[in-house]
């Protein structure tokens, strides 16, 4: 089916954009507000509602582990300024994959998206999702463990509804998203007021001696250091979606500057707010923090905390399938993946393809359903390319001097993110060795197989084998490559 047949489709006026002169391609419809919720929304999802327990079994006590979580907020917004110069010089979607195209070349850019896109973003996606089911099927199961199939299927559902919304429409998705993020503000304020109220009324026994008996290894704080990153994971979000920002070159930093701050204060204090109510050693019994709290203070209108914090958890999951998408349709568009992921649809005006594979790789990871297992392995590989990122932010700083740089952070941060960064992955192999290290580093390296033989080379029979496969996908789809902008 020839393209062009396809593109005048799009232009037909009883089509979804027939009305508006546009380009086959991706449109600008995030604007501030909207950019701020893509990394508030992201951000604040299951993590918090989690990575308590992780944090404060590898921290072991109160005080460090207060700590801890204010020191990930620092190093998110550390990290979060050396993307805003990244992504204001290279305004290019798809996060660290242009970046790292720019700066070091394409091998390290295809193995980010290998990686990525086989198990960091899915996997990420799959957690949340899994979080979000866990918290609805609580209240219908009180006292026990909910099922592991009603779990895993309601998580699956869960995927295949995000999945359609955002391969239907980017301002739909958009509009979902700040829906959710609004909802998940609500229950972040009402846990907070009531932590302080108890606070004031002298609820402070647990922060008595907080830091007495500190006996930390380093080790122990780079995997509680990854459980409360992961909380905060989604700071590099708006990256993900620069060529759909309006005005990227003000909203991108604005966005950042004023996102993750006060996601870090809201963490704090919502930790602040669990210990008012929970020792630490109740803290790491409960199956769900979130919902410990709210049966304790709010009953009898406890319902409100797994129903909040389902509308975050979605709202998170909403967020990662949202810039998702977007990486996958980078990186099929410089060649690293199967041609169709890259194309768009004619109707739609969404990377419908690439959202639709983002969706099939989350349901795979639903299936074995171990968080904690989940958590280590992504961070671990996720802080390998962060690092890489920033040390490819100071490589462009000497040898891409002629790059136009509007922001421009001070050398120190770059480089203190990414000794941070090197700390993160070898620490706890150093001090915890374990398989799963070992194995992640294969499956990293594993993709410069794929890499030769499907990008570097080329070889005849795998372009017989995906051209068939590309033109069916275009056909069933009606999607197409995505055209330039007319100057």
């Amino acid at each position: 089916m020839g393209e062009t047949g396809l593109r005048k489709r799009g232009a037909d006026p009883r089509s979804t954009h027939g009305k508006e002169p546009k380009t086959t391609n991706l449109q600008k419809e995030v604007g501030l507000i909207s950019g701020i919720c893509v990394i508030v929304g992201t951000i604040i999802g299951s993590g918090i509602f989690i990575s308590p327990k992780s944090v404060l079994s590898n921290a072991e006590i109160v005080g460090p582990s207060l700590l801890i979580w204010a020191a990930c907020g620092i190093l998110s917004t550390l990290g979060a300024l050396c993307f805003a110069e990244l992504g204001t010089m290279i305004t290019k979607s798809g996060g660290e994959h242009p970046y790292l195209m720019e700066a070091f070349g394409p091998i390290p850019a295809y193995l980010f998206s290998w990686t990525s896109l086989t198990v960091m973003k899915p996997s990420s996606f799959a957690i949340i999702c899994l979080s979000f089911s866990e918290y609805v099927c609580a209240p219908f199961y009180s006292g026990c463990k909910p099922p592991e199939v009603a779990v895993k299927c309601l998580a699956a559902a869960a995927i295949l509804v995000i999945m359609i919304v955002n391969a239907l429409s980017v301002r739909l998705g958009s509009y979902v998203q700040n829906v959710f993020t609004a909802a998940k503000l609500v229950i972040v304020a009402i846990i907070i007021i009531a932590g302080l109220v108890l606070l004031a009324q002298g609820n402070t026994k647990n922060f008595e001696n907080s830091f007495e008996g500190t006996q930390v290894s380093v080790g122990a704080i780079s995997l509680a250091f990854y459980n409360g990153l992961w909380a905060y994971d989604g700071w590099n979000q708006l990256n993900y979606i620069t060529e759909e920002l309006r005005n990227p070159f003000r909203n991108l930093p604005l966005a950042i500057v004023i996102g993750i701050p006060l996601v870090t204060v809201c963490y704090i204090l919502i930790n602040v707010s669990y210990f008012t109510v929970m020792t630490p050693t109740e803290l790491l019994q409960s199956q769900a923090v979130a919902m410990t709290f709210g049966d304790r203070v709010l009953y009898p209108a406890s319902w409100v905390v797994p129903l909040f914090v389902a509308f975050s958890t979605i709202g998170a999951a909403n967020g990662t399938c949202f810039t998702t998408g977007r990486l996958v349709y980078v990186a099929a568009r410089e060649g690293h993946m199967l041609q169709v992921l890259s194309y768009i649809s004619v109707r739609r005006l969404t990377p419908a393809p690439a959202i639709i594979f983002c969706g099939i790789m989350a349901t795979i990871y639903v299936i074995p359903g171990d968080i904690n297992s989940l958590v280590n392995y992504f961070s671990f590989a996720a802080w390998l390319f962060y690092g890489l990122t920033t040390a490819g932010l100071i490589v462009m700083r000497v040898t891409r001097k002629d790059l136009e740089r509007p922001i421009k952070v001070p050398i120190i941060i770059p480089i203190l993110v990414t000794v941070i960064s090197v700390v993160l992955v070898v620490a706890p192999i150093i001090s915890q060795p374990a398989w799963e290290y070992l194995y992640c580093a294969i499956f990293i390296l594993s993709g410069l197989i794929f890499y030769f033989i499907f990008v570097h080379y080329k070889f005849g029979w795998a372009q017989k084998i995906s051209k068939p496969v590309t033109m069916y996908l275009q056909m069933l789809m009606e999607v197409v490559p995505p055209e330039k902008d007319p100057e």
